[in-house]
């Protein structure tokens, strides 16, 4: 059984996958399967800052708001 990212439900990435401004893509490949890859995890878990529009893969989309 895969278990999902502990930051699921309060992440930006699902929220902005939510309201389409992000492709199921983003969730599908880390979110529900490799978070311990997400660079977002990583950082949320080190307690280092990361803004919102931080991809998992460590890139900023600048689109998203």
């Amino acid at each position: 059984m895969k278990t999902i990212c502990k930051w699921y439900y309060i992440c930006p990435i699902n929220y902005f996958t939510q309201k389409e401004k992000l492709p199921e893509k983003w969730v599908n490949d880390y979110c529900k399967s490799n978070w311990k890859k997400c660079v977002r995890y990583d950082k949320e878990e080190r307690g280092i800052y990361h803004p919102d529009n931080m991809l998992p893969d460590g890139n900023i989309d600048k689109n998203l708001n």
